[in-house]
Order: C-alpha cells, then sequence, then structure tokens
C-alpha cells in the first residue's frame, strides 16, 4: 500500500480545492469514510483520487450531485446492484448526447456565419452585413 495521501497533495492531483474536498465528504460523495492521521488530518489513498477523477468528469458532464451521491451509494453498497448503476450511467450517457448533439447543431450555425463573413471580407463585400437599420 503506498503512502496516505494528504488534502493538499489530492486537491492538486484531483484540481478540486480543498474546501471541495470537504464538500464532498461531508455530502457523502466518497466511497469510503476518509481516515485519519494521529494527528487528525486527513489520510487519503489513490483510490479515493481516482474517484474523485471520476466525480469531476460526472460533474464537468452535467451530471447532478444527487446522482453522483446515488451512484456513490450504490457502489458503496457493494456487488449486487450493478444494473442500477448501469442504467444510472447509461441515463446520463443519454443527456450527454443530448447535449452534444445541440452544441454540434449550434456550432454549425455558428460556423455558416463564420464562412459567410470570411467569404464577404475576402471579396470587399463585408460592409452592411446584418448592420442595424
Amino acid at each position: 500500500m503506498s503512502a496516505p495521501l494528504p488534502i493538499g497533495r489530492v486537491a492538486e492531483a484531483t484540481g478540486l480545492s480543498v474546501h471541495a474536498l470537504r464538500f464532498f465528504e461531508r455530502e457523502g460523495l466518497m466511497l469510503r469514510p476518509i481516515p485519519r492521521t494521529a494527528g487528525g488530518r486527513r489520510a487519503y489513498d489513490r483510490s479515493d483520487v481516482e474517484w474523485l477523477l471520476l466525480c469531476n468528469r460526472l460533474r464537468d458532464s452535467g451530471m447532478p450531485l444527487a446522482t453522483i451521491r446515488r451512484f456513490a451509494d450504490l457502489v458503496r453498497s457493494g456487488p449486487g446492484n450493478e444494473p442500477e448503476r448501469l442504467a444510472l450511467l447509461r441515463g446520463h450517457e443519454r443527456d450527454v448526447r443530448a447535449r452534444i448533439a445541440e452544441l454540434t447543431a449550434c456550432l454549425d450555425v455558428i460556423h455558416t456565419k463564420v464562412v459567410t463573413y470570411e467569404r464577404h471580407l475576402a471579396d470587399g463585400t463585408a460592409t452592411g452585413l446584418w448592420a442595424p437599420s
């Protein structure tokens, strides 16, 4: 087993603030109770960092904290609920794919405008493009 990681190192490794790490623990988002050293400091291990990195991805992709908490509860409860975990992840995957499709449609519109402006600028015909009347 590797040496315990102090909260500052975990913050650096995950990009989360010390405050956010304490919040995750307080809100029941960790997979295990974080042990303390004899001096009372939190002592994380590598698996905690890996879990936090996954939580970051889930949060960054729009998963609500309540859903991350539900996922953590399922993982903590051990084997036997894998179908529920899979259903939760599939639902989130559908949501993310829908957001990507929506953003792709937005990007297509923006790109069309970029091409239009580039063409008009190159042709010297940009004057008056969507000018207020």
